[in-house]
């Protein structure tokens, strides 16, 4: 087999540790499979604006960015077009808090926290044609810190519904 590049495009969810909501996320991605299991895979991926908190006396939104390299190795199913993927490798989780209210006071503030650090993800995919595919997949992204309070870690992951084309 030669090395095979592919180019895709997804959409899901990005799930934010402590968030009021889950923000609607989307993106692309592309690799090159350099043998029938093994190869390697870019992706960028956004958010829209969510809230983080809202009641009374604490206002905030956030947005993300995924910027990710990694290894990945499939497995198909014999005798089928189905098969397994997984990714491992290094992300850059980039998130932007938008404050509007904070102790029931008004404020104006934003704030921007980003982590490059381990990355992965696993999931299931099927291949309609030999140059045609599709992928459900769960995917953990670095954590960040949420600044405003006492700096705690916030795990960041997503659930993503892609399709890809081989060449």
């Amino acid at each position: 087999m030669t090395a095979q590049p592919y180019i895709g495009a997804k959409i899901g969810q990005y799930d934010l540790d402590k968030a009021k909501d889950e923000a609607f996320s989307y993106g692309i991605y592309g690799g090159v499979k350099f043998t029938p299991i093994f190869g390697v895979e870019a992706e960028y991926m956004t958010t829209n604006k969510e809230d983080f908190t809202k009641n009374m006396l604490d206002r905030r939104k956030y947005e993300a960015d995924v910027y990710g390299l990694y290894g990945t190795a499939e497995y198909l199913f014999p005798g089928s077009n189905m098969y397994a993927k997984g990714r491992l490798g290094v992300a850059n989780n980039r998130i932007k808090m938008q404050q509007r209210l904070y102790n029931g006071q008004v404020v104006r503030g934003k704030n921007k926290q980003s982590d490059t650090n381990i990355a992965g993800g696993v999931g299931l995919g099927y291949n309609f044609t030999p140059n045609a595919a599709v992928e459900l997949a769960y995917d953990w992204y670095p954590k960040v810190k949420d600044i405003d309070y006492n700096g705690r870690d916030l795990k960041a992951e997503g659930l993503t519904l892609g399709a890809n084309f081989k060449f």
